[in-house]
């Protein structure tokens, strides 16, 4: 049985950035197991524009964004595993995977960094009325289909969700010919970045129905076509506010869930909210020496800021390995609470001694917010009042607390983020 110091779960942009980062942390023995063909993730299907801006200072393709970070693999020389399914990881860190060359395998890891990123949320998990026919895709499903197999999956499309995802299709399926009559979203705002509103439905004329959802699928062998009702405040149709609207096609982007299976089994504790796990200062989870980044720990908006985290969890994940982060004198943690309009923070609790000098905070809101400020208090003190004209769950709010900041409060308990308004 072969032994690694770092085995990282996932070959996409979180898993290819923790592996640069642990390898320049100086970090020789690490391996990255990917259960696809080729590395890089999602990013393959994602061929439009808007990755890197924040990273590499430029704007490319999501397989532009890829190669930078696979060809530095390659050049650092790190070891991967294509077509590679991890089937366990034990609470030691004992990996057990699968592929056609190899069979069954084990390996033992000092250190394992989970990036496994996420899924989407199916038909199944809805409960949408009406028939079961063919012509109902998640968005991701025909993004691959439309960008990767050159395969149109239909003529006349319905997109239920406003996830960043089906916003880019709403575009997509419009420029290869397809007419989208309507993009339906549950909630009263838009669950995606605002810059996707402009550019993917305003510019192209394409009708964004704010609490609204599909109430019937009408069709045998083929959608024939689905309607769409208002909903209340408690998401329940409104009677007599249907509109029927003829389609071929149905796509779901009704959100993504971070893919915790393995996390579940080898018993990481979660957080009920993102679904991802709990992690510390260091992304260290509930199991000492594993570590999670990416959209496998909480969804985020921009690959830049998975890139970045990953980054951080590679650092932290060598200096485990090395034994330089502190270990056992990290001392007693401090909690991180959610206050009013606060949905979770990422992480959620703080060793002062482990943390770098900056810390990213990351959080959503529960609800849009307007001319509000977003506040951290240290125990009683107000230590942060910062404006913001517009706050909406579908954009990932930060604040960077240092680390100084935290030193200056030895008998600190609890950091608490919330929302003010005026």
């Amino acid at each position: 049985m072969k032994s690694y110091d770092i085995v990282i779960i996932g070959g996409g942009p979180a898993g290819l950035a923790a592996a640069v980062s642990a390898k320049k942390s100086g970090i020789e023995s690490i391996l990255i197991l990917e259960r696809d063909r080729e590395l890089g993730g999602i990013l393959n299907q994602c061929i439009h524009n808007g990755f890197g801006l924040h990273t590499f200072r430029e704007e490319l393709t999501g397989p532009e964004y890829a190669e930078r970070f696979i060809s530095r693999i390659k050049e650092l020389e790190i070891e991967y595993r294509l077509n590679t399914m991890v089937m366990n990881i034990s609470p030691g860190k004992l990996v057990t995977a699968v592929n056609r060359e190899e069979g069954m395998f084990e390996l033992q890891a000092e250190a394992v960094i989970l990036a496994m990123g996420c899924r989407e949320r199916p038909r199944g998990a809805l409960n949408i009325p009406g028939y079961r026919p063919a012509g109902i895709y998640s968005a991701g499903t025909a993004q691959r289909l439309v960008n990767m197999e050159g395969v149109l999956p239909g003529r006349e499309v319905v997109i239920l969700g406003s996830g960043d995802i089906g916003l880019i299709m709403a575009r997509r399926m419009t420029l290869e010919g397809a007419e989208v009559k309507a993009v339906a979203e549950l909630m009263p705002y838009s669950g995606g970045l605002k810059r996707n509103i402009v550019q993917c439905l305003d510019d192209y004329d394409i009708p964004l129905k704010l609490s609204h959802t599909v109430v019937d699928i009408r069709g045998k062998e083929r959608v024939e076509g689905v309607t769409l009702a208002e909903v209340d405040g408690q998401g329940k149709p409104i009677p007599g506010t249907e509109e029927y609207y003829t389609c071929d096609t149905l796509l779901l982007s009704v959100g993504l869930v971070p893919e915790n299976e393995l996390s579940r089994g080898m018993g990481v504790e979660l957080n009920p909210v993102t679904s991802g796990p709990k992690v510390n200062e260091s992304l260290e989870t509930s199991l000492e020496g594993v570590f999670a980044c990416g959209n496998v720990l909480h969804v985020h908006d921009l690959v830049d800021f998975v890139s970045e985290e990953a980054a951080a969890a590679g650092r932290h994940a060598a200096a485990y390995v090395k034994n330089t982060d502190g270990g056992k004198a990290k001392g007693t943690a401090v909690k991180l609470r959610t206050g009013a309009g606060v949905r979770y923070t990422v992480p959620e609790s703080i060793h002062t001694a482990g943390m770098e000098d900056v810390l990213p905070l990351r959080f959503r809101v529960d609800r849009v917010y307007k001319n509000c400020y977003v506040s951290v208090y240290f125990d009683e003190e107000r230590v942060l009042h910062r404006k913001r004209r517009i706050a909406a769950p579908g954009e990932m709010e930060e604040v960077r607390l240092e680390r100084e900041a935290l030193l200056r409060c030895p008998d600190l308990k609890q950091i608490t983020v919330k929302i003010e308004e005026e």
